[in-house]
């Protein structure tokens, strides 16, 4: 049997049926991924919410719809101006979620992820730093953003209250201020740099000076010390000699004894060659002349 038989009538009438069957078949069951929800749709009208995982459905007549609930980035580059009144051109960023159990919810209210963003979310986060950049000057969010961060966050989250997401982590990706502002940032920036370096220079010829001054106060102090230790020891000396000086004097006072051994032991075994006494005519030795 050719095509041109398997193509008549009667044999097409016959497989429409089945094709039919193999279509519902195809279009009877579905399969959520991770990092989504499913919601089924029965004629366009959302009716039920299935998580990740293989499901069944009515086919021809039930739709499924993902919805994202992994967290997500939106990014905006807007104009504002600082507190003085100066233009800047900021780009923020935020991560959202979807509450996985609200999922349903926000495709009913709003239709899913991009409506959602476009209507609510984007417009809400620009309100939010439009308002909270004008409350610091530019050097105070070149220097300090996280500060801004917080202003947006608080303004976000009030903004946001009550709709099915959370809002985190947001993010100044970049400021753009004008060229003559940057400029006048850069050289003041280098004028304290060259006084830091300047009050660097004093502070170490301050600790060079004390450290002289300590060194020589060292000095003196052992200098001072070796001298007191020196009259110290002069003083003991002194006071040793004249303790037993005053101990012999004692001795010899309290026995006379002592005067004539003293005097034994000094005498060199000789007489005097001359004597003199009161009313007492000189005796010569003339001993060695008679020799």
């Amino acid at each position: 049997m050719n095509i041109k038989d398997m193509l008549t009538p009667t044999n097409v009438m016959k497989g429409i049926p089945l094709l039919l069957l193999l279509l519902a078949a195809l279009n009877s069951y579905f399969i959520v991924i991770e990092g989504h929800v499913g919601v089924v749709k029965r004629f366009g009208e959302a009716m039920h919410q299935e998580n990740p995982g293989l499901h069944f459905k009515v086919p021809f007549i039930e739709t499924v719809e993902m919805i994202e609930v992994r967290t997500r980035k939106n990014a905006e580059k807007m104009a504002s101006s600082t507190k003085e009144q100066m233009p800047v051109t900021v780009e923020v960023s935020v991560n959202w979620t979807v509450n996985k159990e609200a999922a349903l919810e926000l495709f009913k209210r709003y239709g899913g992820l991009s409506q959602f963003e476009q209507r609510i979310l984007d417009p809400r986060f620009r309100s939010a730093t439009k308002d909270a950049i004008p409350q610091f000057e530019a050097e105070q969010l070149i220097q300090d953003r996280a500060s801004a961060i917080q202003a947006i966050e608080r303004r976000l989250a009030e903004e946001m209250e009550g709709f099915p997401v959370v809002v985190d982590n947001i993010q100044i990706e970049n400021i753009v201020l004008p060229q003559k502002y940057i400029s006048s940032i850069e050289i003041k920036q280098t004028e304290k740099n060259l006084a830091a370096a300047e009050e660097h220079k004093l502070e170490r010829q301050r600790l060079e000076a004390l450290r002289a001054v300590n060194t020589a106060d060292a000095k003196a102090k052992g200098i001072l010390k070796i001298a007191e230790a020196e009259a110290q020891a002069i003083r003991l000396t002194g006071l040793a000699e004249a303790e037993a000086i005053e101990a012999k004097a004692k001795a010899l006072k309290n026995n006379p004894l002592i005067v004539k051994l003293t005097e034994a032991q000094a005498w060199d075994g000789k007489l005097p060659s001359t004597m003199m006494g009161e009313g007492v005519m000189p005796i010569m030795d003339i001993r060695s002349a008679n020799k």
